[in-house]
């Protein structure tokens, strides 16, 4: 009878043990589910983050101005003929460089300069100007002038350019624009 009770009392010792086992896993689980439930406040934190730091970089871009395919020796005073703008006060530009290794041969394309004007008003006047002319021409070359984006907006700007015929269309159709 001895044998019979100590065994009965091992076992609830040991049903005991598993139940508090149990109940420890079943916590866990319960924390592990709470936390795999904000996991996408995380991922969608991280994209505000992400879209915020575009933001940023494209407000710091601002004063920028690119030119495309503008000869060297160029680069003094052409940009005034070029433009056909008169500028009151002056262009002033706080840096500029071109982008990329200098071209040995005079056959390829130059390298795209890229400027960052003092006044944010005159680099959008030769920015709208620009794009209302079209390319300039320089010595045979295409000289284009354009805003300086991150690559994500321009990206984004760049997968507009195909919905740019169904606008034309509903402009003319509803004159919507």
């Amino acid at each position: 009878m001895c044998t019979l009770a100590a065994e009965t009392k091992s076992a609830r010792l040991g049903i005991v043990g598993f139940q508090a086992r149990v109940t420890g896993l079943e916590q866990r689980i319960s924390s592990m589910e709470n936390k795999r439930n904000t996991v996408p406040n995380r991922d969608q934190e991280l994209l505000n983050l992400c879209s915020k730091l575009i933001n940023l970089e494209d407000r710091s871009r601002r004063d920028n101005v690119c030119f495309f395919s503008f000869l060297e020796q160029l680069e003094g005073s052409t940009l005034p003929t070029l433009t056909d703008l008169t500028f009151v006060p002056p262009l002033e530009f706080q840096r500029a460089h071109r982008l990329g290794p200098q071209r040995q041969d005079g056959a390829a394309r130059p390298c795209p300069i890229i400027t960052y004007l003092l006044r944010h008003r005159q680099a959008r006047k030769l920015i709208l100007a620009a794009q209302a002319h079209g390319p300039y021409r320089a010595e045979g070359y295409e000289v284009r002038i354009a805003s300086d984006y991150t690559k994500d907006t321009s990206d984004r700007r760049k997968a507009f350019l195909a919905l740019l015929p169904q606008l034309r269309q509903m402009d003319v159709k509803y004159g919507l624009f």
